[in-house]
């Protein structure tokens, strides 16, 4: 019987062998999907895209905004042109909220020529699953100030089918909501109160202005002490997003050496103080 047994344990194990065989030689051949060259489709990654040229230096004028798009399928050896639409039309709220858009803001449409422009012509570049629609963007024609309030644009980019993709994926995956301003806001500061704060000692009062400049030259410390511009950006944020109480008392000394005496001596130029003085009577004559 036991020898009966073994026989026919050996039996099967050679009949399996050229089968596992097969197996082995499929797994090997192609250990990747692959998709039919009639398969491509194109999607775009990512959720909402919002830029605001809030502390950006103030000769700053254009920005590109660059919209990620996917291919899904076969790689090419040369560049594909892809199509797609611009909309003024917002998508659902159920898929408002699927693509995180900022809700009950207040937001005009984009106008095409004069808060942005397209490129005539986008393309996947050859061997590449990844491409960009590059939007250009206008500081100067971005309305609104800090005493009136800024203007919020938007502009909705659906992909659209040609001879080359075919959008896939869900509905979400082929529209993308794009949104961009010129907003200077007070920094997110808090005190133990929870009280949005200002560091006055140093600064004096809140004035847009101000921010761009203390900005600008936390960023230029990274060429006199890098290593330590590194650990200020872990700590505050790289745009100083995030300064506990306001003040930057562990890195107080490299401020008040290499941030405080430039705008110190910036602000004394009348050019440069009066610009801000006169806005603020400006806007303070406006309110009741």
């Amino acid at each position: 019987m036991r020898t009966d047994i073994k026989l026919l344990h050996h039996t099967l194990r050679a009949s399996l062998l050229p089968f596992s065989l097969l197996l082995l030689a499929a797994c090997t051949e192609n250990d990747y999907i692959t998709y039919s060259a009639d398969d491509n489709g194109i999607y775009f990654a990512g959720d909402t895209m919002i830029y605001s040229f809030s502390v950006t230096p103030v000769d700053t004028l254009t920005h590109v905004i660059n919209v990620p798009v996917k291919v899904m399928g076969t790689l090419s050896d040369h560049p594909r042109t892809f199509s797609y639409t611009v909309e003024r039309q917002m998508p659902s709220d159920s898929l408002q909220k699927l693509i995180y858009v900022p809700v009950n803001e207040d937001f005009v449409w984009a106008e095409e020529s004069v808060q942005y422009r397209l490129p005539t012509e986008v393309t996947i570049p050859a061997g590449k699953t990844l491409g960009f629609i590059p939007i250009t963007i206008y500081r100067n024609e971005l309305k609104g100030n800090y005493y009136d309030g800024y203007q919020h644009y938007r502009l909705v980019i659906r992909l659209a089918a040609n001879d080359s993709f075919t959008p896939t994926l869900s509905e979400k995956d082929q529209l993308r909501v794009v949104q961009f301003d010129n907003a200077i806001d007070q920094p997110a500061w808090y005190d133990a109160y929870g009280e949005k704060v200002w560091y006055k000692p140093e600064l004096g009062e809140w004035h847009p202005y101000k921010l761009i400049k203390l900005v600008e030259y936390f960023h230029d410390v990274k060429e006199v002490l890098p290593e330590t511009y590194v650990k200020m950006v872990a700590l505050y944020g790289e745009n100083l997003e995030n300064v506990p109480y306001g003040d930057f008392h562990v890195y107080r000394t490299i401020f008040r050496k290499y941030i405080y005496a430039r705008m110190y001596e910036h602000f004394n130029d009348p050019a440069n103080r009066d610009m801000i003085l006169a806005r603020r009577r400006c806007c303070r004559m406006k309110r009741p």
